[in-house]
């Protein structure tokens, strides 16, 4: 009797308490359910201080009701230090040493869409041990130019690739229960005059060049939120660009999530409030620089915000919405049901970084030193007893610096580490600097290597070629690194050439060794004079941790390399549409805006983007260009022959696809991976169209002698051109050629079809 009583008293106690749970607890209720039921419980008050900072990276939740704050952390390539309350310097604790994983040129270079969601998932399951809400990245800014500072973020100068690149970044980084925040929106190819450029391109080329990736970001990949960046487009800042921001991303494409300011992006009340932004971050006022905690209240969407409400100068309708989308980025992350507890520093992960780097090492060239020689690689052990490695780069961290992503690492493998360990016992491994360039790395407090060194320029080549007259083979590893007009956030390069006289000590190494193996670390294109002479060259990137072990595993042969270039590699500017048609550091602007900061004006400069959407290859192909190596390039220690494609369809009606079937053979006599490529061109159009464009890729891993089909879908878009007209995507009738390459001049073969 007891027994029933009891558990009918609790039935009733627990039915009770079933009843007064508000519904934005109940993670089982719908998320619009929940968010509408936590809306309805909030003060104006409580409302505006959810969409404001409160430290360097977090925002207050509401305590009275159990709303948790939102914690970002910069990415994308890792999860960054934690740093002090209102500052950037590291706050030193001792357990936010993570994984570093390759840049995202390198996850371009994979071409393959699984290594994205791999990458997603490893980063995603870091930033949620740690806590996180909001990881901030991928970027997909496209590469107008080599000389952007920060492209190394970036996935590279086409905007298909980078569409079908980012979407399952995004998918593996949600399935965590963190909220990748894909970023800088929209045509912040800069990073020089980042704060100050207003953007002026047509809307052509707007939506067919620089908007794709995002629109696949939202529409493909779900993301919970997006970061608006720096520059102005068109007059208006990003921040408050109510074009951009409420009628192309929140009404046309449907999204729901928050957007976030980069950090002192906003400059007006009434412009961020009716323009567009959800969440205000980094604001540069009343000394917040120097880390004063009481100026978060004089945020543009804090008390100015508030004032303006109680006074009736403004509605509540644009501060629901905003409250609406941070609620659900809350609801879908913290407050999410079954959120998994994720990891740091795992086996895994370890092991995902390094396949990411091995499968985007690109390999660009590789002969034989003599007519009657084989090629250098991969290192053959039975010939070669003796290898000097030369360069800064063999040994320099690359995970500090470089700006907002840089990172803390547990470990960080250097190529000469890396070679080391692989090569330990089988061969001799010495190694020479070759050149100083940058001896000192640090950032946010963070303090890396002292590679300072007493020796001249001259000295430093006289003693590499000293000790290179005697070895079997030579490694160059070069490029350029993370400091400031190089690869780095806020500057851009400012020469396309190597720095640091790497050019004098490649052509010294050949002089007296023609087995030279160069190895060029970069996240950008570079000019390569030496090429002609050197036998063999290998683009490698920023690739984190395992970044030694990665090149390793390529240069010995463990890995047949499959990378291929993200980007075009060029003779010069002179191939660079940005640079011969249109602007790239800037003109003085009609606005009369100005960046303000700290009591200074920097007045806006526009940015004429004069050649339109022939970006890249597009603008090689389009003046018959011959570039040093063509985007899509890379090769192989085996070779794959291309059989005849056919086509499913000779004539479709508008709205159906056509796929293509290509066989690929691999005739070498080794395992490897070939990224079979279709571009497709328009054989009359009403409008200027690119000769061709990248439109379906896929990655086929065929072992020696195996043959397999691949399968090349295209759809209505992939046919299509925006007509800014009709506000539309139009696919014209008429005659299609879909070109299959190996990369974008390599063209194996060709089919048409005909569209009613």
């Amino acid at each position: 009797m007891k027994r029933k009583l009891f558990s009918a008293v609790l039935m009733a106690i627990t039915m009770a308490a079933q009843a007064q749970t508000p519904i934005y607890l109940d993670v089982n209720q719908p998320l619009e359910k929940r968010v509408e039921d936590a809306l309805g419980r909030l003060t104006t008050h409580e409302k505006i201080s959810m969409i404001h900072a409160q430290s360097k990276f977090s925002s207050p939740g509401v305590p009275r009701l159990g709303i948790p704050e939102i914690w970002c952390a910069d990415g994308p390539h890792g999860v960054r230090s934690e740093v002090l309350w209102d500052e950037w310097n590291t706050a030193n604790w001792t357990n936010d040493s993570i994984t570093a994983f390759p840049a995202l040129t390198c996850l371009a270079a994979t071409w393959d869409p699984e290594m994205s969601m791999l990458y997603g998932k490893s980063v995603g399951a870091e930033a949620r041990y740690r806590n996180k809400t909001v990881l901030l990245g991928p970027g997909v800014n496209i590469c107008r130019s080599p000389l952007n500072g920060r492209s190394f973020e970036y996935m590279g100068e086409d905007p298909y690739l980078s569409s079908r690149m980012v979407v399952p970044y995004i998918q593996g980084v949600q399935s965590n229960g963190v909220a990748a925040c894909v970023k800088h929106y929209a045509v912040n190819n800069n990073e020089l005059t980042r704060f100050t450029s207003n953007v002026l391109v047509d809307e052509r080329t707007l939506r067919e060049i620089y908007l794709p990736a995002f629109e696949a970001a939202v529409k493909e990949g779900g993301a919970w939120t997006l970061m608006c960046s720096y520059n102005l487009f068109r007059g208006k800042w990003l921040s408050e660009n109510d074009y951009l921001l409420n009628q192309v991303l929140k009404k046309e494409w449907g999204f729901d999530g928050a957007v976030i300011s980069d950090w002192g992006a906003a400059h007006d009340t009434e412009g961020v409030v009716k323009g567009g932004l959800d969440l205000e971050y980094g604001s540069m006022t009343n000394g917040l620089t120097e880390g004063a905690s009481n100026a978060y209240a004089s945020y543009y969407m804090a008390d100015a915000y508030e004032k303006m409400i109680q006074e009736g100068k403004i509605g509540t309708d644009e501060l629901n919405d905003k409250v609406r989308r941070v609620l659900r980025t809350i609801f879908r992350t913290t407050m999410a049901a079954n959120r998994p507890f994720g990891s740091q520093n795992s086996e895994a992960h370890v092991a995902a970084a390094r396949a990411i780097g091995n499968a985007g090492i690109v390999l660009l060239k590789n002969d034989a030193p003599t007519k009657k020689g084989q090629p250098l690689l991969p290192i053959n052990l039975n010939t070669t007893k003796k290898i000097l490695v030369v360069g800064e780069n063999a040994i320099k961290m690359m995970t500090i610096g470089g700006g907002s992503s840089s990172l803390k690492v547990q470990h960080e493998i250097s190529p000469l580490q890396g070679l080391e360990s692989r090569l330990a016992g089988k061969v001799e491994v010495a190694y020479e600097r070759g050149y100083v360039g940058d001896p000192k790395v640090e950032q946010d407090g963070m303090v890396g290597q002292d590679l300072s060194d007493p020796r001249s320029a001259e000295q430093l080549i006289a003693d590499a070629v000293a000790k290179a007259k005697d070895v079997d083979l030579v490694i160059f590893v070069g490029g350029l690194n993370k400091a400031n007009q190089q690869d780095a956030e806020s500057s851009d390069r400012i020469e396309y050439g190597l720095p640091y006289g790497q050019d004098n000590v490649i052509n010294a190494l050949l002089a007296v060794n023609k087995n030279l193996v160069v190895v060029n670390i970069s996240g950008n294109a570079v000019a390569m004079p030496w090429l002609k002479n050197v036998p063999a060259l290998v683009q490698d990137w920023y690739l984190g941790s395992e970044a030694g072990n990665s090149l390793a595993d390529v240069l010995l042969g463990d890995v047949n390399p499959s990378g291929k270039l993200p980007f075009t590699i060029y003779t010069g500017l002179e191939q660079v549409g940005a640079h011969v048609l249109g602007d790239w550091e800037g003109k003085p602007s009609s606005t009369g805006k100005a960046w303000e900061i700290m009591g200074y004006k920097v007045p806006v400069t526009d940015l004429q983007y004069n050649e339109g959407m022939f970006v890249g290859y597009r603008y090689i192909d389009q003046n018959k260009l011959k570039p040093i190596f063509p985007f899509g390039y890379g090769i192989s220690y085996t070779t794959y022959a291309y059989g005849k494609p056919t086509i499913s369809k000779s004539v479709i009606n508008n709205g159906e696809t056509v796929t293509i079937t290509v066989p690929v053979t691999n005739t070498g006599k080794m395992a490897g991976s070939e990224v079979v490529q279709a571009y497709v061109q328009d054989v009359q159009s009403s409008v200027t169209r690119p000769t061709k464009e990248l439109k379906a890729f896929k990655k086929v891993a065929l072992q020696p002698g195996e043959t397999k089909e691949v399968q090349l879908t295209l759809d209505k878009r992939a046919m299509s051109f925006y007509d800014d007209s009709k506000k539309d995507w139009v696919a014209e009738p008429g005659m299609f050629n879909v070109l299959i390459g190996a990369n974008s001049q390599d063209i194996k073969g060709t089919v048409s079809f005909e569209l009613k």
